[in-house]
């Protein structure tokens, strides 16, 4: 059993939103196109309350996209993005929901963030994604969606060292780039034994 795992493509990481990836709505028709070659479709949502703790607002005197040590490692300081109920947390309108097994929200703790579909920011507190695709018999992944530096990528090394068959497809993703990270991530997806295509 195969799944399309979808993660993020929401309003505020497409172009206009308040942490805009480059191109990010360039990922909207490919993943749409794929959808029908899976047995299921999941996508993830980031869905952060007011005051989130990741982000810059909510420590003075430091910029956005500057890093601070969180209780569970070191945290990127981002925007005010995908606040719970807002026009930015909501999926691309171009996305289509319809074939959707599972809308998966993550982030909803304020105090720890979560990058990756599997695990939240400490690598340890999960999400729960695990449990349904091993009781569903799901054992091959692909991931899509945004950001490829950072949600993908976490997402693409948590589910290899869970155990799944892990691809993802480049031109369905796109990245943030912050001081290399793309090339960072692709060089460390492929040493955790995930295929780039």
């Amino acid at each position: 059993m195969s799944a399309l795992i979808v993660i993020d493509v929401q309003n505020d990481f497409c172009p206009g939103g308040a942490l805009a990836v480059p191109e990010g709505d360039a990922v909207v028709a490919p993943i749409n196109a794929m959808m029908s070659e899976f047995d299921s479709v999941i996508l993830t949502q980031d869905w952060h309350p007011a005051g989130h703790s990741s982000f810059a607002s909510e420590h003075p005197g430091k910029a956005q996209m500057a890093t601070v040590e969180m209780r569970y490692g070191t945290q990127v300081l981002w925007p005010d993005h995908c606040i719970q109920g807002t026009h930015g947390a909501a999926f691309h309108p171009g996305l289509n929901l319809d074939p959707a097994d599972l809308i998966l929200r993550k982030g909803y703790r304020r105090s720890i963030d979560s990058y990756s579909a599997f695990f939240e920011n400490d690598h340890a507190t999960p999400t729960g994604l695990d449990g349904y695709l091993r009781t569903r018999g799901i054992g091959t992944l692909t991931l899509v969606g945004l950001a490829y530096d950072f949600c993908v990528f976490y997402s693409a090394l948590d589910a290899a060292r869970l155990g799944y068959a892990v691809t993802v497809v480049g031109g369905a993703t796109r990245g943030i780039d912050l001081d290399g990270s793309v090339g960072a991530a692709g060089n460390a997806m492929q040493a955790a034994g995930v295929m780039l295509r």
